[in-house]
């Protein structure tokens, strides 16, 4: 296993409440906020809260993006080979789908992991999240296709920048199809909120949040999400 986190910006998002924009100046804030706000980072456009992310398939780092970048990667052939714009699904998977024995032979030692299938080599890696960052192992394809087969949905998670998040840990029984960031996010609260060697109680409490918020139909900041985009879907949809 090797250890990343690639998602600096999101770090710093996880490390801070969302705070709703007040009246004044081009993007509703004004003074000290206007320096401190987020800027696009493709074109330094300041950014909403709920702005979109792009996947930089080279550097597999996400970049903050304005919506008129978002709107120009907005098709998958838009980015060539650089960037993919990360989708909006957020699928809630049947609980049933896999069983304990299926989850022992996909070769992940802990019980919260999201699993992500490269467009270019097609294999899939499983990450684990850890006070380190970013745990990484590729899953056997063999033990991928049975989890394909057990559960249909897996064979349209979109390459690169969608992932099935999974909590098995403490009894959860959690499994989604989601964005990429939000599984960074994810890997930001559990590194920035682990204490000790097992975690400790807040870390839990702050994962179990995450996922209230996905069952609630919220981003999993808690941002509201008012842009709405021709790949969406919402769990149960």
């Amino acid at each position: 296993m090797s250890a990343a986190f690639p998602a600096p910006r999101l770090r710093r998002l996880a490390r801070r409440p969302a705070r709703p924009l007040r009246p004044g100046g081009r993007d509703g804030r004004d003074g000290a906020d206007e320096a401190r706000q987020e800027r696009c980072d493709l074109c330094s456009e300041p950014l909403p809260a709920d702005h979109r992310h792009l996947l930089d398939l080279h550097a597999g780092a996400v970049s903050c993006a304005c919506r008129a970048c978002a709107l120009l990667f907005d098709r998958q052939e838009a980015g060539g080979a650089h960037y993919r714009l990360l989708p909006r699904r957020r699928l809630r998977l049947g609980g049933d789908g896999i069983d304990d024995t299926l989850w022992a032979s996909l070769g992940v030692p802990v019980g919260l992991a999201f699993f992500t299938r490269g467009g270019t080599s097609g294999e899939v890696t499983a990450c684990c999240p850890s006070p380190l960052g970013l745990l990484r192992s590729p899953v056997a394809p063999d033990r991928w296709r049975e989890a394909e087969a057990s559960v249909p949905a897996l064979a349209t998670l979109a390459d690169d920048v969608e992932a099935l998040l999974v909590d098995r840990s403490q009894g959860a029984r959690e499994h989604w199809i989601v964005p990429l960031d939000d599984c960074y996010r994810l890997a930001a609260v559990v590194r920035e909120h682990w204490k000790g060697l097992g975690g400790g109680p807040e870390v839990r409490r702050r994962v179990e949040d995450f996922f209230h918020r996905l069952a609630d139909g919220a981003p999993a900041d808690g941002r509201p999400t008012t842009e709405p985009s021709p790949t969406d879907s919402r769990p149960g949809t």
